[in-house]
């Protein structure tokens, strides 16, 4: 079954979301890797406040290459979430409404996803280029500086990706496992 969800995405939409379903995205996400989600925690922690209003809005956990001619974007596939563990839970606590990369998260991050009815999801790893085919529109929106690393406001349409981590605790790499040595 198909599942088409807007974003941002509010608490509502998300404790619909449950851990396997493949969902479209379509609307406003955002893209920062570990030097742009350092800048902003440094921000916070010297009472500047974020570049933007992370509540309910998707970060995607991308850097991406340069465009083609005639594109908006380049190769856009996620990187590795758990680098941005450190991060996450207070980002998740201002409000952020989801986040996309891949890979397993760390318990705290976890925890602060069912504490904020939040989710967690997952891009496809090695589907860069078919993924950018879905971004429509990307602007540089903060840390210009740090090149494929700044803060760039994408408009996505049918945006393919895999709820990991849903609000109520459901985790699907831990019950994937499960399902597997049965």
């Amino acid at each position: 079954m198909e599942k088409h969800v807007a974003a941002p995405i509010t608490k509502d939409i998300a404790r619909t979301l449950r851990a396997g379903e493949y969902i479209y995205l379509t609307g406003t996400i955002y893209t920062a890797r570990d030097a742009a989600h350092k800048r902003m925690e440094e921000a916070l922690s010297g009472d500047e406040g974020l570049p933007l209003d992370v509540r309910g809005q998707v970060i995607y956990y991308m850097g991406p290459s340069p465009a083609r001619e005639g594109r908006p974007i380049g190769s856009a596939g996620p990187t590795t979430a758990s680098r941005m563990d450190r991060y996450t839970p207070r980002l998740l606590d201002l409000g952020l409404g989801a986040m996309i990369g891949k890979g397993k998260r760390s318990k705290e991050v976890l925890e602060a996803i069912v504490r904020n009815e939040s989710v967690y999801l997952a891009a496809v790893g090695g589907a860069g280029a078919l993924i950018s085919k879905c971004i429509k529109e990307s602007e540089v929106v903060a840390y210009d500086d740090l090149g494929t690393e700044a803060i760039r406001k994408l408009t996505v349409e049918n945006f393919p990706v895999i709820v990991v981590a849903d609000c109520a605790g459901n985790n699907l790499y831990e019950t994937a496992i499960k399902e597997y040595e049965r």
